[in-house]
């Protein structure tokens, strides 16, 4: 057990596991049906027993296993889903500040639009640079948006998105790009720099000192 406590969605944060505060975050939001976790196959048993199982969440209603990327997760998460589910929050685990206003916002704007996705302004200057690290070009700052999660879509869109990238072996790390790639546009909404993703020891540490201010 101790080999899989060290991945980072079962480090501690505070008195519980990373992911189990994520859960928590939608399991009380009135927005929120139905929750999936998507798990790799090697971890359920862990999962279930360490992030689960000690804890009275009402929503949970399966452990779903991972693919080898995650696009692949995501897609087994969707086939996973009711038939009659009509929108899907695709959810990062080791984002444990979301809140109630992010996942309405979003669910709002994707009601609207089809798609959307929590983010904020980039606050520092970016510059692209050729493979010898030289600056190529600057853009402009004003129109450039950190994306974070959650990410709120019709789940017949996504699905469509999922399906194009298999028949065209398109492989991306975000599931609004799928959606692009179809054409389509998905709304930027309004996220927060707090809604930290933990990737490293040192988002732990800042994580910790943000749970204890909450």
């Amino acid at each position: 057990m101790g080999r899989h406590l060290t991945k980072k969605p079962y480090l501690e944060l505070l008195d519980k596991p990373i992911l189990t505060h994520t859960i928590g975050a939608f399991d009380r939001s009135p927005v929120i049906d139905t929750i999936f976790v998507i798990v790799g196959e090697t971890d359920l048993d862990v999962c279930r027993s360490v992030v689960i199982e000690p804890y009275d969440f009402q929503k949970v209603a399966a452990l779903v296993p991972g693919g080898e990327t995650r696009q692949d997760s995501v897609f087994n998460g969707l086939e996973a889903l009711p038939d009659d589910t009509d929108f899907v929050v695709v959810h990062d685990g080791v984002r444990p500040f979301v809140t109630d206003e992010m996942i309405f916002t979003c669910l709002e704007a994707a009601a609207d639009w089809g798609a959307a996705v929590v983010a904020v302004p980039v606050k520092d200057t970016i510059k692209i640079t050729d493979r010898g690290g030289f600056v190529v070009d600057t853009p402009d700052r004003s129109q450039l948006w950190a994306i974070q999660t959650p990410q709120v879509f019709r789940r017949d869109l996504l699905l469509e998105a999922h399906l194009h990238a298999q028949r065209k072996q398109i492989q991306l790390t975000d599931d609004a790009a799928l959606v692009e790639q179809l054409g389509l546009k998905v709304k930027c909404v309004m996220g927060s720099y707090g809604n930290l993703k933990i990737t490293t020891p040192e988002d732990l540490i800042v994580a910790e000192v943000l749970m204890r201010k909450a």
